[in-house]
């Protein structure tokens, strides 16, 4: 495989493209050859990303495996290594800024969605009042294009649920674990059958 090598200062990262059905971080072609640019690692592993997209397991695995499997070949080579890496670290960034910026925007659709719902709710309730006020007896009223009808239900309203006797009210129970108490009988060396004290380390990209 051909020694891959980034220039000094890489290029800022390109937004991730479609994935085409041949992406691959391990070509022999003229795509990887040596002095390539960071912004054609970078479009490439977004590529990559973009097949992580997919419910099928197997083409998560293969893409990650390709990933990874071109990273582990740059042992030895720390400047190929640094521009993958690196390469890798703009498409992470890229991705969960794009999230975030998603994420606000679901937010504001959602502002506008309760907004819409809510004048909507008091023109309904305006526009009932009025006819029932006019046609006190009515339970339907029928127009050119729309229809408004009624019906009857029956709803429970409490009043006060503490001066309810004991026979109606219904009783639930609810458990769950105490994992701050399991920690520290963990850490100070008991055995917890179901339970065990798993050390990790969290990485961040800054």
């Amino acid at each position: 495989m051909a020694v891959l090598t980034a220039p000094a200062t890489p290029l800022s990262p390109a937004l991730p493209q479609a994935a085409g059905p041949s992406c691959t971080l391990q070509r022999s072609g003229s795509l990887w050859q040596l002095g390539i640019e960071a912004q054609e690692l970078t479009t490439a592993i977004g590529q990559l990303a973009e097949q992580l997209e997919t419910d099928d397991e197997d083409t998560r695995a293969q893409a990650l495996g390709e990933l990874e499997a071109a990273l582990l070949a740059e042992e030895g080579n720390k400047q190929a290594l640094a521009a993958k890496a690196a390469a890798t670290c703009w498409v992470i960034e890229h991705l969960r800024g794009q999230a975030a910026y998603r994420q606000q925007q679901a937010k504001r659709l959602g502002d506008l969605a309760r907004s819409d719902a809510g004048r909507a709710d008091a023109l309904e309730e305006s526009l009932i009042f009025v006819l029932t006020q006019l046609q006190p007896a009515a339970t339907r009223f029928s127009f050119p294009n729309h229809e408004l009808s009624s019906r009857k239900s029956q709803a429970v309203v409490i009043d006060n649920e503490e001066a309810l006797d004991p026979e109606w009210l219904a009783v639930k129970t609810t458990t769950q674990p105490d994992k701050a108490a399991i920690k520290e009988a963990l850490k100070a060396g008991r055995q917890i059958a179901g339970a065990q004290l798993l050390s990790r380390r969290s990485w961040r990209i800054h």
